[in-house]
């Protein structure tokens, strides 16, 4: 594949950073020591552009879910910077840290993580009901019609499959505005035709209301949905690919299992990732 993204000082350089929703700059995260030192990031530095989809694949062990908890201040770097936007995560105070997730950064976890005792609609508006702030009702209903719940909107958790709990949860996330919303693996519990839904209203979410996602997923067909994937191992971007087909997508997973790492793939830190 040819490569046109910029280079990761270009993802990183002041000039190009409002391009980006999130970037990291030679971050690196290890966990445990001597023999049983793994390390999870190896120097790694990235752009995510705004008002696009980027899903996030790799082998067992490879990182990607490590990338995204740092990226989202879920956790911490032993190195490194990474920033939301225009804000620098790395040295915040946990209480500003807190803030910050709370206001700009919107989550969707495969195992849903909605409250069993509060309706769709009161697990939507959950978010900014505890930060105080008044919803914006015109884009709540919004949010609710594109993900179709209007008529489940009273229902309890229990009383929803699988596929629209996490529609509920999906529509929480961009319920507050969030200027980036992580993904990981959100259609990981869900039957197929369920996780199609999903992977739709996240796909639309972009396209219709310009919201920008990172999505770590393992299933390639779910990748296809991406404007872009990243591909990571042993803590490292090692390729990147636009316009993701599910063939393609499997094609170069299966050449880092069978070699390690595709021919031709670049080693050390990764290539950014394009603005649009």
């Amino acid at each position: 594949m040819t490569n046109t993204a910029p280079s990761t000082a270009d993802a990183h350089s002041a000039p190009g950073a409002g391009d980006f929703a999130a970037r990291a700059h030679q971050i690196a995260k290890v966990y445990g020591r001597g023999d049983a030192q793994v390390v999870a990031l190896d120097s790694v530095t990235v752009g995510i552009p705004r008002g696009r989809f980027t899903a996030i694949m790799g082998p067992s062990g490879s990182g990607k879910s490590t990338l995204m908890h740092c990226m989202a201040g879920l956790d911490s770097v032993d190195s490194g910077q990474v920033f939301i936007g225009d804000t620098e995560l790395t040295g915040l105070k946990d209480k500003q840290l807190t803030r910050l997730r709370r206001d700009k950064i919107g989550f969707v976890f495969q195992a849903f993580n909605l409250v069993p005792t509060l309706t769709a609609l009161e697990n939507i508006t959950l978010p900014m009901d505890i930060a105080g702030r008044k919803a914006d009702r015109a884009w709540v209903d919004e949010v609710i019609d594109t993900v179709g719940l209007r008529p489940r909107l009273k229902h309890r958790p229990t009383e929803l499959s699988g596929g629209q709990q996490q529609r509920v949860a999906c529509a929480r996330a961009l319920a507050s505005r969030p200027e980036i919303i992580f993904a990981d693996e959100p259609t990981g519990n869900l039957d197929s035709r369920s996780g199609a839904e999903v992977l739709g209203f996240l796909r639309d979410s972009v396209r219709r209301m310009g919201q920008t996602i990172v999505m770590v997923t393992h299933d390639p067909s779910a990748a296809a949905y991406a404007d872009q994937v990243l591909f990571l191992t042993d803590g490292q971007i090692v390729d990147t690919m636009t316009g993701p087909t599910a063939e393609r997508v499997l094609e170069r997973m299966k050449g880092f299992e069978t070699a390690g790492r595709p021919a031709g793939a670049p080693g050390g830190q990764g290539p950014g990732v394009a603005a649009r």
